[in-house]
């Protein structure tokens, strides 16, 4: 499997998640749709070896990491 690495992109979309607090809203802030949103952040916890956020059906909050 290719390592990606962390990308400057992957830390914007998790900024612009984190100040949100939706998946949407960040999607629109970026430019990116919203599948790709978890994308990159599911990608850059990957490569980072934490979890950033955690994740119910309904809300979005930062763990200590994040």
């Amino acid at each position: 499997m290719l390592n990606k690495g962390i990308t400057l992109r992957g830390i914007e979309v998790f900024e612009a998640l984190a100040r949100s607090g939706s998946v949407a809203q960040a999607a629109e802030a970026t430019g990116l749709s919203q599948p790709a949103v978890s994308q990159q952040v599911r990608g850059l916890e990957d490569e980072l070896g934490i979890r950033l956020l955690n994740r119910t059906t309904r809300q979005l909050s930062l763990t200590e990491a994040g």
